[in-house]
Formats: structure tokens, sequence, C-alpha cells
């Protein structure tokens, strides 16, 4: 395989296209140290769709906002088995991670990150849909792939919402191990779900709208089903779905996801009772919205409405509290805003709850089968990590775990790739200047210390004893953090006071300010009372027993992502840094906004970085897998690991700026690594047959003797018969010779077609070995026809090879050829002069170009002689495509309309240009004299198109003023000169 043909083939032309889109890998910015540079370069990719591009193995994705053709099976299907520079960025980041795993066999991971409305869910899909197309598979296989891609509508009906910035919010944090074989089969798969945004389900912003699902099922869902379930089809029914004041989404269609995620659930092995039990709870939770309380005379609550149900029960845990005192169990009414408070909870943990179980479900469904052969139990993962994005909005204390989370990725980013890298490099030996970066630690130590960081002490708050409360929570932070830079409260100078309310806090986050309001007590202590719990835990719905009948989580959010940070951390990361290009979701590009991600996003760094450190790094045993590529090394090296890997990077050719040396090797360009594993790939047959071959040399050893005996047997039976099959081969055709030799007078038949496709095929390979190199050669001696296809193919292949500006040379050269050859005397001397595209050196004056328009222009010194005393004037000829001008220096002396032109056949310049019949009358023939007379007439038949109106004869006449005929008298002398004749005529 011609590996480095194909690299420079796709290099070539990403090159010759980088003027037009920019190029997609920002390593290969000529001017990568400008972040201007950096955003145009974005800007103009982003322009012709092409939204993917990388920094290293950083891939940078713009989100399009519109639907793109890049996605299909057969574009995936393409990238088989190709090297790494074939493969586009929105698919080499997957194929690379894929590529590691299978080398490495090591754990590897995809990190997804970016602003909410980035498109950090559609790229997750993206990567799951490359590995199902592209990734070997078999029945099994395949059945999983479709799985793993039908999770994603059940998550998103479930887990999604609208939201002021995206129509497809991921509102939790999606961890998906996708787990493969020794042969690169996907095998079975996991995900974690973090944090799901339970307040959504009770309450929505301005604009934005409940979670999917319950879109989905009223519009979507037979009249049969919604009135078993109880449900009308009108949103606006339901408090839980009015919060918003919207109902509907332009950008989707709620009727067609729901029968997606019908068809989704029936794939993944949803059984009838699992979806009906599910649908009870989605139902259950729009009707507890519904639930309303009255308050009686002493204070107390009762459920009026629950939709025509009885429950008993349910009513009086909602409206009554169960609390233990000095050992004794007691009941209590509780107010109304008591009431409403656990009923929002009572659906929240429902719906919570039941989200936790779906993603069980799926687990199931894509685990590892028992039945399968398990050759090695260690099977590596890909992880694919789609988790929330950067937001700002108002109270909203999931926002605030969002935000922190974010603030725990950008720290990982910039510690694997900025921190550590740098660190390396310093730590191995290697020459390096440091690239200053900012270290959002500070901030995640604000959230996460302990004891002083803001979790800390909101936990101390709420396990206080006393009254506590959001107001007193807030003095807590400004005491202990109130001098911290990332840290703004109401009391910190005049101007914060005016834009910040009392029950407000900032924080400084990597990626801008963020206002929170601190109704953060009641949402961080679990609201769900004992009484409810004890209710649930005996429902019928399977769903819900199961999730109550758990004990109850103990750890908070911080625990659940310090665990997530450790899985990211024994794998070897992959990222994708998604960008919003604006806030209107529409395709444009908004450059300040850019910008802004940009920098927090820490890209200008982290391509600095690796323009200057070194793409990927080996242990040297890990390297010496590439052993078989060099002999000295194969099969074994028994020396140092150092000078092994020294070996096999001399032999492979390594320059020294490609690789360095120091506990592991460091490899800085990935066409060096890929171009080494290709090798590697085109090796592997050669080495699997050597393996067999010893394999079975060993196991056969004792039928060793009789093998060779039977190989010997056979290769003589063998030999015996095919010189036996030869000479028949043979003797067959020599009879079909001399038969065909004896009837070679006779017309083409069964009987002779052998000896005359003979004799036709040795002259033809005999003449293609004397064939004529000149279409000057007229010596060749074959038929016409072959001739003339020769002819034409000589003309053809010269033609190819023909420049554009001589093919108009030639072009024009044709056109003097047709008029003047065997017509003018002076022809034979402009041959081998070429034609230029104008023969005036000096500036020509704009007015007279604005006369002359937009048309192909000619220009030429001439002498004009007047029609009377024929008195020379020196002129400038200017030729259009309609219409000639003589110019004296600025002005412009005569307009010519074409009709005809006349030239004698002599040696002479004289030209007569005769104006149409009408301006002939009045003002004559115009008469000149050039230099190059035979390229001025070629341009004027080729602009006017006046190639059938060129008169060439030996006299010449032209119109005179008045309409008087006047002749042009031509005598030999010794030198050129142009005077009035006797007669009146011109005498030249």
């Amino acid at each position: 395989v011609d590996i480095e043909g194909r690299v420079r083939l796709v290099m070539e032309s990403t090159l010759t296209a980088r003027d037009r889109v920019g190029v997609q890998d920002f390593v290969l910015l000529e001017n990568h140290n400008s972040e201007a540079a950096f955003i145009e370069n974005l800007r103009r990719r982003f322009r012709e769709n092409l939204i993917y591009t990388y920094i290293g193995s950083v891939l940078v994705s713009v989100n399009p906002y519109k639907e793109l053709e890049i996605y299909s099976k057969p574009q995936m299907e393409r990238y088989k088995g190709v090297s790494f520079y074939e493969i586009s960025p929105h698919y080499a980041v997957s194929d690379n991670t894929y590529r590691a795993m299978r080398t490495t066999w090591k754990d590897q991971c995809i990190l997804i990150s970016g602003e909410s409305g980035s498109g950090k869910t559609e790229a997750s899909k993206k990567i799951l849909l490359y590995y199902a197309v592209t990734c070997p598979t078999n029945h099994h296989m395949t059945t999983l792939g479709d799985r793993l891609l039908q999770s994603n509508p059940i998550l998103e009906a479930f887990g999604n919402a609208k939201t002021l910035k995206n129509d497809n919010s991921s509102r939790f944090g999606k961890y998906m191990d996708v787990q493969f074989n020794f042969k690169g089969m996907p095998v079975g798969g996991h995900i974690l779900n973090y944090l799901l945004e339970e307040s959504r389900v009770v309450h929505q912003n301005h604009g934005e709208r409940n979670f999917h699902i319950f879109y989905q099922l009223l519009d979507g869902g037979s009249s049969e089903l919604l009135q078993m379930l109880d449900l009308e089809r009108n949103p606006q029914n339901y408090q839980y779905l009015v919060k918003g004041s919207c109902s509907k989404v332009s950008s989707m269609s709620d009727k067609n996801n729901w029968k997606v995620l019908m068809n989704a659930l029936s794939v993944l092995g949803f059984t009838e009772e699992d979806l009906q039990n599910l649908l009870n709870i989605t139902a259950s939770v729009l009707h507890l919205g519904n639930i309303q309380f009255g308050e009686g005379e002493e204070g107390e609550t009762h459920i009026t409405t629950l939709l025509g149900l009885q429950a008993s029960s349910l009513s009086e845990a909602l409206t009554h509290r169960k609390f233990t005192a000095k050992g004794e169990e007691m009941i209590i009414p509780i107010n109304f805003e008591q009431a409403i408070s656990a009923r929002d909870a009572l659906a929240k943990a429902v719906y919570g709850r039941a989200f936790t179980w779906l993603v069980d479900k799926i687990n199931q469904s894509l685990a590892l089968k028992d039945d399968m052969d398990h050759s090695n139990k260690a099977f590596p993962v890909i992880g694919l990590l789609d988790i929330y994005g950067f937001e700002v909005l108002q109270r909203n204390f999931e926002q605030f775990c969002i935000n922190y989370c974010s603030e725990k990725l950008q720290q990982l980013f910039i510690e694997l790739t900025l921190g550590s890298e740098q660190e390396e490099y310093t730590t191995e030996g290697i020459a390096w200047e440091m690239v200053p970066y900012f270290d959002n630690k500070i901030i995640c130590d604000l959230i996460e210390a302990r004891h002083k960081g803001i979790i800390a002490i909101l936990d101390e708050e709420c396990l206080r004893p006393g009254e506590t409360s959001d107001a007193s929570f807030l003095e807590k932070l400004e005491d202990t953090l109130g001098g911290h830079p990332h840290f703004v409260h109401k009391l910190a100078n005049g101007k914060t006071r005016k834009v910040m309310s009392r029950e407000e806090f900032r924080l400084l986050h990597y990626a801008g300010e963020v206002n929170y309001n601190v109704d953060f007590l009641e949402k961080n202590n679990d609201s769900l009372n004992r009484t409810l719990k004890e209710i649930m835990c005996q429902s019928d719905n399977e769903i819900i027993s199961q999730c109550f009948s758990r004990e109850e989580a103990a750890t908070h959010f911080k625990n659940s992502l310090s665990r997530l940070m450790d899985i990211l951390m024994t794998k070897e990361p992959s990222y994708v840094r998604c960008i919003k290009p604006n806030d209107t979701k529409q395709p444009h590009f908004d450059e300040v906004l850019v910008r802004h991600q940009v920098r927090y996003l820490g890209l200008m760094e982290n391509l600095r970085v690796r323009r200057a450190g070194f793409a990927y790094r080996r242990s040297f045993e890990a390297f010496l897998q590439y052993k078989p590529l060099c002999p000295e090394t194969w099969p074994n090296w028994y020396g140092r690991l150092h000078d092994g890997v020294a070996t096999l990077v001399n032999h492979l050719g390594y320059q020294e700026e490609e690789y360095k040396l120091g506990s592991k090797i460091f490899i800085r360009f990935p066409k060096t690594l890929f171009l080494t594993e290709d090798a590697l790939q085109a090796k592997k047959p050669e080495i699997l047959t050597l393996q067999t071959s010893w394999r079975g040399y060993r196991e056969r050893a004792k039928y060793k003797r009789i093998r060779h005996a039977i190989v010997i047997q056979s290769a003589w039976r063998g030999m015996k018969g095919r010189r036996r099959a030869k000479r028949r081969r043979l003797a067959a055709e020599l009879i079909r010779f001399i038969k065909g030799f004896i009837y070679r007078h006779e017309d083409y038949c069964p009987d002779n077609d052998y000896f005359l496709d003979h004799v036709r095929y040795s002259f033809l390979m005999k003449l293609s070995k004397n064939l004529p190199t000149s279409v000057l050669d007229k010596s060749w001696l074959a038929s016409e026809y072959l001739r003339a296809l020769h002819m034409r193919n000589m003309v053809m292949k010269y033609c190819m090879r023909i420049q554009p500006e001589w093919k108009n040379q030639m072009t024009q050269k044709v056109v003097a050829s047709e008029i003047f050859k065997d017509q003018k005397d002076s022809y034979p001397q402009s041959v081998g002069r070429l034609f230029l595209d104008t023969r005036i050196r000096e500036q020509i004056n704009l007015k007279v170009l604005q006369t002359l328009g937009s048309d192909k222009q000619y220009g030429v010194p001439v002498t004009k002689y007047d029609r009377r005393g024929f008195k020379p004037r020196s002129r400038q000829l200017l030729l259009s495509n309609t219409f000639a001008v003589l110019v004296d220096k600025t002005k412009i002396k005569q307009r010519i309309d074409y009709a005809a032109i006349s030239v004698s056949s002599l040696n002479d310049g004289m030209v007569v240009l005769h104006l149409p019949s009408e301006d002939n009358k009045q003002k004559g023939d115009v008469l000149l004299h050039c230099n190059h007379v035979i390229e001025l007439v070629t341009k004027l038949a080729l602009m006017a198109r006046m190639l059938n109106h060129v008169n060439i004869k030996p006299g010449v006449s032209f119109a005179g003023a008045r309409g008087n005929e006047g002749i042009i008298d031509f005598v030999r002398g010794s030198e050129f000169k142009v005077a009035k004749g006797k007669r009146g005529h011109l005498l030249v």
C-alpha cells in the first residue's frame, strides 16, 4: 500500500483548498499565535459548512444549526481501514480513539464539553453512529449497535428539554462505556447518569418546557392510551406544563418523536408491562401537578380534587407529617405551603427515580451477554462523556451543580493538555518554553474545598441545629469567602450593590460571571418526608416499588463527580470542544460570542502547546510492538528497551525533529505514528502466516516425513500433469495455426480465426513499437484509419499539455492563417512573432476606458491619413467587441463602427476600416498605417467576429469625403513613404 502517496495526495488537496475554506487542523495555521487568525479560520470553514476542525487530537466543533449531509452510512463506510489523514475531522477523533484502543489495549474516553446549545448531544450521537457503522460486526454486534443508537431517543425523551439556549438541551449528565472484544467488535455498553434536573418537573422559566416525554405523550399517544391514563391532549390543562408558556417547539415534532421513542423502547426489549408502568408514572406526575389543596378552619389541609380518583392514603401522606417524639409516633397536619412543597417533592422524586430505573433497564439491554464466547474477560472500553453545558439561569440550585461540573471538566482538560504535558517535557529534559494558561483549580477549590468551600458550608448549614435559612447561609458565605477573588457578594462595593439583590452571590467562573439566588438549603436537603416514602414503597407499580424500596443515597453530587473524575483519569482522553456560533439558534457566525468561548476554553493555549510539543508518547515496551518492521528487532529484542527503540526508529527513517527519547518515546507529528501503524497493519498478514506456520510445524512434527512424501508425490504428479497438458495445448495450437495458414485467404471463419487473429496481433504489437513521435512524420505506412487514430491521439495529448495562454496564442495564429496565408506577402514574417494583448505601453486615460466599457480591449499605435490631403497623424487605435476609437493622448478623436476591413496583398501596413454606409456618405472610410497589420486585423476579426469581412486585393479602394471614391496605388521603392499622387490617388 502506497501510504506516503495517499497521505501526500490528501495533504495537497487540503493545501489547494486552504485559501477558500481554511485549514482543518489548526496546527497548520501560518499565523498560529493570532487569535484573529484562529477565529477567521473557524468562520471561513463554518461558511462552507465545514464545521469541524482539530488541534492535534482535540476536535473543535461549531454547531451549524441546520442539517448536513456528512453523516450518512455510505459516507462513514468509506473510511473503513484508511489512513488518519484521509479521514475528515468529524470522524478523525473517533477513529483515532478506536485505533488507540485496538493498538494499546487501554481504555479510552472522549470528553465532549461546551456551552448549552453548542451541539454536545448531537456530537455524542454521531460518534456512536460512527462506531456502529465502521466497527467489525456479526449479527449480535449489529443488534448491540442498534441498541446503542436507540438508547439516545429514550434518554432524550425523558432527560432533555427545551431551554432558552437550546431546543434539545440535556438536563442530566451522561457517561457511556462501550466495550470491545479482541476483534474490535462492540460487545456491551453501560450508562451512568448524573444529576437529573428534577426541579424542571415542577417549574420552568418563561420560554422553556418540561421534559419532552410529557408533550410527546399528549401529542403522539393514541386516544385509547390517553383515555386509559385519564389524560387530555391539551398541555394547557396541566399545571406542570404551563409555567414556561411554551408548549410547542418549531424545530421538532412531538408526534414524530413519540413514534421514534416507541420504536426505540421496542428495540431495547421493554416489555408491555414495563411500558405500561412507565407511562403510568409519567401520567401520574401530570396528575400530581393538578392536585389542589384547601385550608380548613383550624389550618389543616385536605385534597379537594384528584381528577376523580380516591386515594385516601396518598391524601393523608400529602397533608400530614409523621414524626417521633420521646419514643411516641405522632401524625400532625401541615399547612398549605408545606402541602404544596410535599406534592412537588413527590413529583420530582417519582420522576427522578423512574429515570434512574430507565437507565438501569437500558444497561440491562446493553450488558455483556453470558452466552458469548469470552476469549478475554478484560474488555477494553471507549467512554463517551456528554454532560451539562455551562449556563446562566436564575433560581436554580441544579445550575450551580452544572457549572461546578463544567469547572471540573475544564480543570481536567487543562491539567492533561496544558499542565501535565508541559511538566512532562520539563521532567524528560526536552527543551521547552512554558506556555502560560489560566488554571481554574482556584475556582474548583472555592466550591469543593473541605471545611471552607461553598458545598462544605452548605452542608454544615443544613445540619446545624436551630433555625437556618438561605439568608444565614449567605451570611456564612460572606464571612468565610468574602476576600476570595472569584467570589463576589452584596457587600463587596457600591457598584455591586446596585446590580445584585440581597439574596444573591456571584461566582467568577472560567466561562463567565454567574449570579446565584441562594434558595439552596431546601434543594440541598431531601424534602420528601418519611410518610410519602413509606406510601410509595407499597405501590402496585413495580417501577415505583423497586425505586422506593432502595436505601436512600447519602452521597452528594460532589462525590459522584469525584468518582467520575477518577473514572476519566484511568483512561486515555480525547476531546471534543463544542462551540455555539450564536444565541439565536440560526446558521450564522457571531464573532464576539465565538471569541469569548475560544478564550475561556483555552484553545489558543492548547494550540501553542500542541504546535510546539509532541502529539504522542509511548512507553518503550509499547512502541516495540512495531518490532516486526525492523529485521534487527524481529522476532525478539534482548537488549535495553531504549536501544531497541533507537534501532527501530533509525530503521524506520524517523528524522531528528520527529521524535525524542527520554524515559519513553515522544513523537511530534501524528502523521509519523500513523504511517508506522499503517505499515504494521500491512505487515500483519505476513506475521500471522509465519506464526501459523511455526505452530503447525511444532504440532505436526511427528508427521513431518509422511507430509513431505505426500507433498513430493503431489508435486510430481502435478508437474507431470502440467507437462502433459502443456504438450497437448501446444499441439492443439500448432494444428489450429497450420489449419489457419491453409485457409488464410478464405473469409474469417472458425478454421482460420486463430491464425488471422495471431497475424493481426503480431502486426499491431510490432507496429506499436515503431509509432511516429511527431504529427509531422508522414512516413508511416500503416492503414489510413490507424494513421488517423494515432494522429488524433498525439494531437489530444498535445492539446492536454498546452497552457491556456499558449492555446489563446495558437487560436489567434490559426485565424491569421485562415485570413492571410497565401494572400499577403508580409504574412510569413509574422508567423514566428507572438501576438500581444496590447501594443500600447503607456497608461490609457480612465475616461477612454469607461467609453469602451467592460469588453475585452486591444490597443496599437497607428498613423491615420486624412482623406483630403492625406496628412499623417499619430494616433492610438483601441478596439472593443462592438466599435473602435482613435485616441490622441487623452482625447477620443473618432469613434469607428465596424463594417469591413481592406488590406493589400503586398508587403505593406496599410489598413482601410470601412464604415457603415450611413457614415460613409458623410465621413468616408478610415485610412491607417500599422506596423503590426497582421496582428491588428486578426484581433479585429476575432473581437468583432468579422472573419468573413476582410478583403485582401492587390489594389485597395476607399470611400473619401462626401462619398468620393479613392484609390491607393502601391509602388515598390527603397523606403516606405505615403504621399498624394498626381491623379489625386494615395501613393504608397
